[in-house]
């Protein structure tokens, strides 16, 4: 066997073995960022389904014909920003997420606003309409919790991935970056002063 012939099939076999690492570690970093991008999809769709119920509770509240307008229109204007607060799964930067959560927050505070005023109003109180929106709006706030949560586990999962030594090395090249987090809203960690029994 010829001498120079050892160190071009060590070099193969070490290029062969890089390689192989290489597509192992893409291959997986693309199915972890595709899951925490359907995970976020989720999230998105579980507030796309609050919107719809808020948009129905309030054509359900706006036949009251002496509620208070104000709190009403804090509600429509909450949501319209809140819908057209949107980012692409393919683009999550801190930022965008930030704004996106700002505008669910402020879409949040202004829903508490309207279920604690209605306490004023019997009728609506009693309406059944209002009492199944009311229903569906606490199931979907825990949906909500949960897709959020899923999500941030996904993106745990991609950026663990992404960050270990060596594989942080490929990530650089392949051009994997970290992806945001959903956060606590600022003061949440004060219990919220609302009463969702209205019986």
């Amino acid at each position: 066997m010829k001498k120079w012939l050892i160190p071009v099939i060590i070099l193969v076999v070490i290029a062969f073995g890089f390689y192989r690492w290489a597509v192992g570690f893409n291959n997986t970093a693309v199915e972890y960022e595709a899951n925490a991008k359907t995970a976020w999809s989720n999230v998105e769709s579980s507030y796309q389904r609050r919107n719809d119920l808020i948009g129905n509770l309030v054509k359900t509240v706006q036949g009251a014909a002496d509620f208070e307008r104000g709190t009403l229109t804090d509600v429509i204007e909450a949501r319209a920003k809140a819908t057209s607060t949107t980012i692409d799964a393919n683009n999550l930067s801190p930022e965008k997420l930030a704004a996106f959560q700002e505008a669910q927050s402020g879409l949040s505070s202004a829903l508490s606003r309207l279920l604690v005023t209605v306490e004023r109003y019997p009728d609506l109180k009693a309406n059944q309409n209002f009492l199944e929106l009311q229903s569906q709006l606490e199931g979907t706030e825990n949906r909500i919790n949960v897709a959020r949560d899923r999500f941030n586990e996904q993106v745990n999962i991609y950026d663990i991935h992404i960050s270990k030594f060596p594989n942080s090395v490929l990530a650089g090249w392949f051009g994997f970056d970290d992806m945001a987090r959903y956060s606590a809203d600022p003061g949440s960690e004060n219990a919220p002063d609302v009463d969702f029994d209205f019986n």
